[in-house]
């Protein structure tokens, strides 16, 4: 049987085609691509019985195990479920790891029940490949704009003002500091990769020859921006967002505080959300204890939990203003001051946000 394949990566990457993961559950959960919804042909139990006997009898054991455990009803309503996708995605495409027997098997299938659909030639390892050998050479499609500046001064909020641009922390899930864990889980690394290169790609494709991204180290949070392209942007021209230290401290209010707060009491209830926003905060004053030294560390966790007492009992948030501009001062501050130092032949421009904006809009980035 002749059935359409596909290994136009490109396409499928920038188009955010839907794609049909026939996988098994648990190596979707280790990464996936963008768009791709995970409608396997077996499930975890069912992959595992059928791999051990490939092992111990072959392939065609192996395969006539497959169709034993998959079939009847089990199999009819698997086929539905591809066929419904399908039915609200036309364009859809389909993948298993190698681009093998599952994803052959759930085409064929798919055909004799009146859906047509390709499925991706070499499958998610070929797929990856590709993403991967993207990293590689993207330095050469592209000119990093590196935006830099002090915590809290707003990058962030910046760069949502500028369409040519990647949020790194938005793709990762994670602001990128010890103050940084979202009350969500951050991506797997693969699936921090691949969006990462769909955002970069699209903007490529766009025309801009010019990104602007955040200054990061390789890490934010637990997931790495790929070495290749770290080492692009360390080596691209910084532009440097000078804000006013109370601009500053109400910037981190606004994220640390009020946003975060709203998050947790949403999420887990006004008084419970409280308690695990305040144990999260004081698990992050934890993880910079060692940088601050033990004396300051506890200086700044007694200025926060008064804050928080202040906040809880009065309903007043300004005590919050002492601790942070603590933290900006005594933990911050004298890294990025340092990092800035060792980079201040990469200084493009400096200047507050209209002047960032209008710096960028001279060179043609909107």
């Amino acid at each position: 049987m002749n059935l359409p394949l596909t290994d136009n990566f490109k396409t499928l990457l920038l188009s955010n085609t839907p794609l049909i993961d026939v996988r098994a559950p648990v190596e979707f959960e280790k990464g996936a691509f963008p768009s791709s919804v995970n409608l396997p042909l077996m499930t975890d139990e069912e992959r595992e019985a059928v791999g051990i006997c490939y092992k111990e009898e072959g392939n065609r054991k192996a395969l006539e195990l497959g169709h034993r455990l998959v079939k009847g009803d089990i199999k009819e309503a698997r086929v539905k479920a591809w066929c419904d996708f399908i039915s609200k995605h036309p364009d859809a495409v389909l993948y298993c790891f190698r681009g093998g027997d599952r994803s052959r098997i759930s085409q064929e299938w798919l055909h004799e029940a009146g859906c047509e659909i390709s499925r991706i030639k070499g499958g998610y390892k070929a797929f990856r490949r590709y993403i991967l050998n993207e990293f590689e050479t993207m330095g050469e499609k592209f000119s990093p704009l590196v935006l830099g500046g002090y915590t809290g001064s707003g990058k962030t909020i910046l760069l949502q003002r500028i369409r040519q641009s990647v949020d790194l922390e938005a793709l990762a899930h994670h602001r990128g500091s010890a103050f940084g864990h979202q009350i969500d889980a951050q991506p797997t690394q693969i699936d921090f990769e691949h969006e990462l290169a769909a955002s970069l790609l699209r903007q490529i494709e766009s025309g801009a020859n010019e990104i602007v991204v955040e200054d990061e180290s390789r890490r934010i949070g637990r997931r790495e921006i790929p070495q290749a392209l770290f080492s692009h942007f360390k080596a691209s021209p910084l532009v440097i967002l000078d804000i006013p230290m109370e601009k500053r401290i109400e910037t981190i209010f606004q994220e640390y505080v009020n946003r975060f707060q709203k998050q947790f009491t949403k999420r887990f209830g006004e008084a419970e959300g409280m308690e695990v926003w305040k144990r999260t905060m004081l698990r992050n004053f934890g993880a910079i204890q060692r940088k601050l030294g033990g004396e300051r560390h506890a200086e700044m966790v007694a200025t926060f939990e008064k804050a928080l007492k202040k906040q809880v009992e009065e309903g007043s948030v300004k005590e919050h203003a002492v601790w942070i501009e603590a933290l900006l001062r005594d933990y911050y501050d004298p890294m990025y001051g340092y990092q800035m130092e060792q980079n201040k032949e990469r200084i493009l421009f400096r200047g507050d946000e209209e002047e960032v904006l209008a710096f960028f809009q001279e060179r043609k980035i909107k």
